[in-house]
């Protein structure tokens, strides 16, 4: 019935507005016959008899910005025992410098812990980095005195930037951090921070410092899991952190400069919330990340799917043996039909390495009976026949192999295909060169 009546009212309004406009249109085409008038006459004319003069605005004062600090420096504690989502921010002290050093490919992490790392991220009047982007926010996380402090400093006047970065500096170097952690950091954050200081004339401490990049570590372990590797959806997924995208990255430059416009704080305070969330965010999912490779978190959390992320760091960072154990234990559990088979495809190249042939054989035969269209597949049969040709000289066999394998990749990948009809030709030429011997013996 709402419906009905809204339509009624909406009808009653364009026909109002037609017999308006018609209304206009008459009374002009009868004043625009008084030749004696001009045309501004004429059109106040219009206006008087139409009743149409525009109502003039009211007039406002002008807009006085509100006061503001040019430098704000805000510091949250945390007690240890806090949780976030499914850790205990105390965790973080847990975890050993292997662990760090394998994550973030540096020697230097060995004789580290977090407990003398700064977490840093940054808010900018850009996304794109260059020198022409200011921090406005740059949020720290960090352990002291039985708490972990996430502190920012905000910057309320662009013309106090050289200050802000001053007092940071002084900030780094009575804090006397030993690393740093940040996500993305070596692309975005730390590259646009050491611009600032340059520019400022300031030493930049922070470079010096071994850097734990954990995005590049997030791939790694969760890329084939989650559709996503951004911070907050991690958050979400692996944290398990009751985290909304607060406020889109891109708008927060706008809010920033719609703040310097009207002075205006309120602006300001959800980007603050969004970067503490970024910090704790950073904290809980390096924690969680680190977990996999410790005993703690085999008991807890960590699944088929993390074992296999784990592999790869360790696959990463050269060391084979412990990344099999990680492939071995994850083909255990419960892995999608693709990771599993990338699993497989790992193991036998390090069989294959290590001559233990049985096993790669078992492998690769194990992968090129399941009933799946993947390129990934595709390498068993190439290497059955190699194995065949090479090896055992079964020329009739792998020509067998490598005519599946030709037909299996003619809609896959192009390579493949003339790997097969180049092996092909080849095995053709050896089996009739067999036969042809075979005959000369008789």
């Amino acid at each position: 019935m709402a419906d009905i009546k809204d339509k009624l009212k909406q009808l009653k309004k364009e026909r109002e507005a037609r017999s308006k406009s018609q209304q206009i249109k008459g009374t002009w085409e009868e004043i625009n016959k008084e030749e004696e008038l001009s045309v501004k006459e004429k059109l106040q004319r219009l206006i008087d008899l139409t009743g149409e003069e525009k109502k003039s605005k009211p007039q406002t004062p002008p807009f006085e910005p509100l006061e503001r600090e040019p430098i704000k420096f805000l510091e949250n504690p945390y007690p240890l025992d806090v949780r976030y989502g499914k850790i205990t921010i105390s965790a973080g002290l847990d975890i050993k410098g292997d662990i760090l050093s394998c994550l973030s490919k540096e020697n230097a992490f060995e004789d580290l812990d977090l407990s003398t790392a700064l977490f840093i991220d940054l808010e900018t009047t850009g996304l794109s980095g260059g020198s022409g982007v200011i921090p406005f926010l740059v949020g720290m996380g960090y352990y002291r005195d039985d708490r972990f402090y996430v502190a920012q400093y905000f910057l309320g006047e662009l013309a106090e930037e050289e200050r802000m970065i001053q007092e940071l500096g002084r900030f780094f170097s009575e804090m006397n951090f030993q690393s740093v952690v940040t996500y993305n950091g070596k692309s975005f954050d730390i590259p646009i921070l050491e611009t600032r200081f340059i520019l400022s004339r300031q030493p930049f401490l922070l470079g010096e410092l071994p850097h734990l990049d954990f995005l590049y570590s997030a791939r790694s372990l969760w890329r084939h899991k989650y559709e996503n590797c951004r911070l907050c959806h991690l958050a979400r997924e692996v944290v398990e952190a009751d985290r909304s995208e607060d406020i889109p990255s891109a708008e927060i430059p706008w809010m920033y400069f719609q703040y310097l416009n009207t002075g205006n704080f309120e602006l300001i305070e959800p980007i603050l919330y969004h970067n503490q969330e970024d910090i704790l965010s950073l904290l809980g999912v390096v924690i969680v990340g680190s977990l996999i490779f410790s005993e703690k978190g085999e008991k807890g959390f960590v699944d088929a799917m993390d074992l296999y992320g784990a592999a790869k760091i360790m696959e990463n960072v050269g060391d084979i043996e412990k990344a099999v154990q990680y492939y071995r234990r994850a083909l255990n559990g419960k892995l999608s039909d693709e990771i599993s088979l990338l699993a497989k495809k790992k193991l036998s190249y390090y069989f294959k390495k290590k001559q233990d042939w049985k096993k790669a054989l078992l492998l690769w035969k194990e992968i090129a009976s399941l009933n799946v269209t993947s390129i990934n597949q595709l390498f068993s049969f190439r290497e059955l026949a190699m194995y065949l040709e090479h090896k055992e000289k079964k020329y009739e066999e792998a020509k067998k192999i490598a005519e599946e394998g030709f037909v299996l990749s003619l809609n896959l990948s192009s390579s493949y295909e003339k790997d097969f009809a180049h092996r092909l030709e080849r095995l053709k030429r050896k089996i009739k060169e067999q036969k042809e011997k075979k005959q000369g013996t008789r």
